[in-house]
């Protein structure tokens, strides 16, 4: 099979086509989104951290000097929500704004959360068991995450089910030419949660980020509003997927399910394996600033380049045995949480949230049953089940 990421097959499964992408050469271009795909670990490592691409190449080009359309009217509120949050800037501004929000991201602050994660991760957790299962995403692994950036942004509870709804519209936009349905979705989605935190930012009180972030003068409306939409959307996508992807691992390899079981010490690295084998995040795309190679194959400026982060994680040349689940796995250099200026901010936050949520599951529901074979999302590059079954 070939790189198709709108086959449910490969969606599936992508890793065997990934490794012919490998094994054929460094660089390949893709015609259907007009990509550079990068297969290989060494060189998606090393691009994350080459100051001549960047999220954006607004700072630097028109859109016609790269040879792009304009941007639609109608998708003006996505842009302007995803171009107010740091993902999608470059310095100076990403800079300011990754300073700014660090502050709360501080190892010593994200480890005072884990009490509040584990009483969080426990009452979910009784609550499934109690039921004796179901699915494990809808029920476990969505609500932790949501829960904990809420409370962190102190959104007030009657409003949490709002987020998801927007978080999985907004994220809509982020696969491979998304259809003009999703386009609106996702502008309308954008609309709706910019205007709930800006009401939120001028009414909130309390130890919550939202009032820290609103007694910043140097933080606009809305740099305030895309920052606390990144950090939901970032900080829940991923963790929800290595939760489903992961247990869907365990599920096919008894024999590591069995491990971890037997020693639950084996937690911190199963995590990063777990999120290194299938991994959450598929691919990251980076703008051309200016001209680069790889492998000798020139890559003008004004071209995109698709950071293919699963086949990455899948390279014999960074790992040992690769296609192996091996929850005891040391030597780990798995490139889910990115790497450079982008990489993730929140990522101890999702260990900690991974590590509770995998180590109750695993003390509270022993004997933990896959009901059915699950299913995929449609989407590719934000790669996770449609639900998971399971009995206790």
């Amino acid at each position: 099979m070939s790189f198709d990421p709108w086959n449910p097959d490969f969606v599936a499964w992508p890793y065997d086509a990934l490794a012919e992408l490998r094994r054929e050469k460094a660089v390949h271009y893709f015609e259907p989104s007009n990509q550079w795909l990068i297969p290989r670990h060494a060189d998606v490592n090393a691009l994350l951290r080459d100051r001549r691409l960047g999220r954006d190449y607004l700072h630097v080009a028109t859109h016609e000097e790269f040879g792009r359309q304009p941007e639609p009217d109608f998708l003006e509120p996505f842009w302007r929500m995803s171009r107010a949050g740091m993902l999608e800037v470059e310095p100076p501004e990403h800079t300011r704004l990754r300073r700014l929000v660090s502050r709360a991201f501080t190892p010593r602050m994200v480890e005072s959360m884990r009490p509040r994660v584990q009483t969080i991760v426990a009452g979910l957790v009784d609550a499934f068991v109690e039921k004796g299962g179901g699915d494990l995403i809808a029920e476990v692994a969505e609500p932790l995450p949501v829960t904990v950036i809420a409370e962190m942004l102190g959104v007030p509870e009657s409003d949490r089910h709002l987020l998801r709804p927007w978080s999985a519209d907004i994220c809509g936009m982020y696969e491979l030419n998304p259809s003009l349905e999703a386009q609106h979705t996702a502008a309308r989605a954008a609309t709706e949660f910019m205007d709930y935190l800006k009401d939120l930012a001028r009414t909130s009180t309390g130890d919550n980020l939202v009032t820290a972030l609103a007694q910043i003068d140097e933080l606009t409306e809305d740099e305030l509003a895309g920052t606390c939409i990144l950090l939901l959307n970032a900080g829940h996508e991923a963790t929800v997927n290595v939760t489903g992807n992961g247990w869907w691992a365990l599920f096919r390899n008894p024999a590591e399910l069995a491990r971890l079981r037997a020693d639950h010490s084996l937690l911190p690295t199963a995590i990063e394996e777990l999120m290194r084998f299938d991994t959450p995040l598929q691919l990251f795309e980076r703008w051309v600033l200016e001209d680069i190679e790889v492998d000798g194959v020139r890559i003008p400026r004004g071209s995109e380049v698709a950071l293919l982060f699963g086949s990455a994680n899948h390279d014999p040349d960074a790992f040992a045995d690769p296609d192996r689940l091996d929850l005891g796995r040391v030597d780990n250099p798995h490139i889910s949480f990115g790497a450079g200026i982008h990489f993730c901010l929140g990522a101890p936050l999702a260990r900690i949230e991974l590590t509770e949520s995998y180590g109750a599951l695993l003390a509270k529901a022993p004997k933990l049953e896959l009901v059915r074979e699950p299913e995929w999302k449609p989407g590719y590059i934000i790669r996770g089940l449609e639900a998971l079954e399971v009995t206790v």
